[in-house]
């Protein structure tokens, strides 16, 4: 099994690029809550044994690799809010969130590996898209890892607030139990109304 490596970074290093910082994000599919990035510089002194995607973690495996990032690399977090998602739109949003998440940083990168096939519009700095890039690049593994905690700890926050869609579990992706209590409880602000499942509830015959 592959595990992600420290090879992008170090090729972005030999052509003289001292801060590279590792992005990606996390929240396109839910119908719920916002869509979240992450940016992570890694110290190459200090990378925590056992990046990887962050799917492929649990959930404790990744608090600790969390709290040792928090400890020896520059990390930020942004979150684009379910209002931006509708008014722009998913990929768009999810763009938003890693420049947001870049300028976070408590300074500025030279160089950033992307997660997936595109590179944000607006986004200035050198850059390169890696594709499944949480599952190559340390940097990226990083900021899955980063990012995917921060939005489940949002949709947990919210579940409080609007308990009965399973949002504590299931972070507002379509699962059944959440789709069956959109029809039964409704709407709540939190969803994105651009998505089609939401769309129809609210402008059903």
């Amino acid at each position: 099994m592959n595990k992600p490596d420290y090879t992008f970074e170090q090729s972005a290093h030999a052509q003289g690029y001292l801060r590279v910082a590792g992005v990606d994000e996390v929240g396109r599919g839910p119908l719920a809550g916002p869509v979240t990035a992450a940016a992570v510089v890694l110290d190459p002194d200090h990378i925590p044994e056992g990046l990887n995607d962050s799917k492929k973690l649990t959930a404790k495996r990744r608090q600790a690799l969390l709290e040792q990032l928090l400890e020896h690399a520059d990390v930020s977090v942004a979150h684009v809010s379910v209002e931006e998602i509708d008014q722009h739109n998913i990929l768009r949003a999810s763009h938003i969130a890693m420049i947001r998440a870049l300028e976070g940083l408590e300074s500025s990168p030279d160089f950033t590996l992307i997660d997936g096939n595109m590179i944000p519009r607006g986004l200035t700095l050198p850059s390169r898209a890696v594709v499944k890039g949480d599952a190559l690049s340390l940097s990226i593994a990083a900021a899955s890892i980063a990012a995917k905690i921060r939005r489940d700890q949002v949709m947990w926050d919210l579940a409080q607030q609007f308990p009965g869609y399973g949002w504590e579990t299931n972070a507002g992706y379509p699962t059944k139990a959440h789709t069956e209590a959109l029809q039964n409880l409704g709407v709540t602000p939190h969803h994105r109304r651009s998505f089609k499942p939401v769309h129809n509830i609210l402008y059903q015959e």
